[in-house]
């Protein structure tokens, strides 16, 4: 069973159908929507900030989400793919939003609906990402424009998680 922790006198919250790996780790104010699901090791530590996410959405393996203190919350929309050992940190991922394995967003960033962060960019702090397009770099810059292969992707990303998650429950 994962560690799921209450602190400072919050406890995580959780929709329907949530899967979370037996060392994933849920600490403090976190509230999550239905068919979420926490992979091995990733971190969703509301310790020092709230971290608030919706429905479908998938934190993959080794990833860590947190916030800084009275300063900058965590807000993760629906069908979101947060990739292997991603740091999203403070910042704001609004619905149907990629982020590439290994990809960092700090504090105060704003992916909007549709962007994708490729596999290993920085997005800084105060970063403003527009809508349905593929962000690449360190720092990222936009690079081209979210369609055809890239856009099907990411929308059949999160639905695969919610499968892969149903692997686990049937073999217990």
């Amino acid at each position: 069973m994962a560690i799921i922790k209450p602190l400072r006198g919050f406890s995580p919250k959780f929709g329907k159908e949530c899967w979370f790996a037996e060392n994933a780790v849920i600490v403090g104010e976190v509230e999550m929507g239905d068919k979420c699901t926490v992979w091995f090791s990733a971190v969703v530590r509301g310790d020092v900030n709230s971290i608030t996410i919706g429905d479908n959405t998938n934190i993959q393996d080794n990833a860590t989400i947190h916030g800084t203190y009275e300063t900058a919350a965590t807000v993760i929309g629906s069908n979101v793919s947060i990739g292997h050992n991603a740091v999203v940190h403070g910042c704001t991922l609004e619905d149907n939003v990629l982020v590439g394995m290994g990809a960092i967003i700090m504090d105060n960033a704003m992916v909007k609906t549709g962007a994708m962060v490729a596999a290993g960019a920085v997005v800084l702090a105060n970063s403003i990402l527009e809508e349905n397009m593929i962000y690449a770099g360190v720092p990222a810059k936009p690079v081209k424009e979210v369609k055809g292969d890239n856009l099907e992707m990411m929308e059949r990303i999160s639905g695969n998680y919610v499968r892969y998650a149903s692997w686990f429950t049937e073999s217990s």
